[in-house]
C-alpha cells in the first residue's frame, strides 16, 4: 500500500466512507478523540483541581423545548468561573447542555456539533432527533474510561422533532444509556432542587414565555440550596444561558429579556415570603 505523498491530503480525507465524523477521526487519527488518548501513568488529578459545570434544566412547552443553565463552574469549594456557558446549539433544531468535568464537556459539545454538521454535509439532510440522541449516547459511552477515573461528563439534550412536531428531551448516564424524559428534567449538582421546582411550576399547554420563566425560576431555586449553582447576578449583569428551540429553530434568549424575567421572579418570591399565593 502506497504511503501518503508529501504536500497532499492524507488518503483518509479523500476516501469515500461513513457520514460519521467520529468514525472518520477514528480512522484518520484516534488520538484526536477524547477516549483515544493514552492516559499518563499515575492517579487521576484531584477532582478539587478540575472545574466542574453544574446545573442544567430543560422542559417542553406547547410548540417546542426550553433549556437553561446557570453560569457557575466550581473546583472543589472554590468558584472557578462565574461566566461559563453550559447550553449550546447542537444544530439548527436542537440544544445540548453540559454538566460534569468542564473541559471534557466543552470538547464533547464541539465534537457533537461537528458530527451533526458532517452528517448534514455528507447526506444532504438533517439527522432525526432520535438519531442525534443516539449519536450523543455513543460519544458518552466512548468516554466511560475517563468517567471511571472521576472525570465524568453528563449531557442533557433536547430539541424540536420535525417529524412529530413537538419538543423532546433526552438524558444520559456515564455508560451511554439514553433516556427520553417527559415534560421536564434537570442534571448536575443542583438537579434535585431544580426538579422539585419544575414539578411545582410546570403545567401542560404553557407557551414559550411561560417555559422560559419556569426554567429560570428552577435555576434560582436550585441556587438557593446548592452552593455549586450560581443564581442570576444583577450586580455583575450575569444571567443564565436560556435557549428556546421550536419550529423556527434555535434561539438564545437575550440578556435584557432575562433581566425582566428575574425581576418578575424576585417579585413572586417576595410575595411568597409575605404570605401571598403564587401560581
Amino acid at each position: 500500500m502506497s504511503q501518503d505523498l508529501p504536500g497532499r491530503l492524507p488518503r483518509s480525507f479523500t476516501t469515500p466512507g461513513t457520514s460519521s465524523f467520529l468514525d472518520f477521526l477514528a480512522t484518520h487519527d484516534p488520538s484526536l478523540l477524547p477516549h483515544g488518548r493514552a492516559l499518563p501513568a499515575g492517579e487521576a488529578p484531584a477532582l478539587t483541581a478540575v472545574p466542574h459545570a453544574t446545573t442544567i434544566v430543560a422542559l417542553t412547552y406547547d410548540g417546542g423545548m426550553v433549556m437553561a443553565g446557570d453560569r457557575r463552574a466550581t473546583a472543589g469549594s472554590m468558584i472557578a468561573s462565574r461566566h461559563i456557558e453550559k447550553v449550546f446549539p447542537a444544530d439548527e433544531y436542537s440544544a445540548i447542555g453540559i454538566a460534569g468535568t468542564a473541559g471534557l464537556a466543552l470538547e464533547l459539545v464541539r465534537l457533537f456539533q461537528l458530527e451533526l454538521e458532517h452528517y448534514e454535509k455528507i447526506e444532504g439532510t438533517l439527522l432525526s432527533l432520535d438519531g442525534k440522541a443516539n449519536r450523543l449516547a455513543t460519544m458518552v459511552r466512548g468516554s466511560l474510561g475517563l468517567a471511571m477515573q472521576g472525570l465524568a461528563v453528563v449531557p442533557l439534550f433536547g430539541g424540536y422533532d420535525l417529524q412529530r412536531e413537538k419538543g423532546r428531551i433526552f438524558s444520559f448516564d456515564v455508560t451511554g444509556g439514553r433516556y427520553e424524559e417527559t415534560e421536564y428534567h434537570a442534571v448536575g449538582s443542583g438537579s434535585t432542587f431544580a426538579r422539585g421546582s419544575l414539578k411545582k411550576l410546570w403545567w401542560p399547554g404553557m407557551n414559550a414565555g411561560d417555559a422560559v420563566r419556569t426554567a429560570v425560576h428552577a435555576l434560582v431555586d436550585a441556587a438557593d440550596d446548592d452552593s455549586a449553582t450560581g443564581g442570576p447576578d444583577a450586580t455583575r449583569r450575569i444571567w443564565p444561558v436560556v435557549a428556546v428551540v421550536s419550529a423556527a429553530g434555535y434561539l438564545r434568549v437575550e440578556d435584557h429579556a432575562l433581566s425582566d424575567v428575574v425581576t418578575q421572579i424576585e417579585g413572586l418570591r417576595r410575595a411568597e415570603d409575605h404570605g401571598g399565593v403564587v401560581r
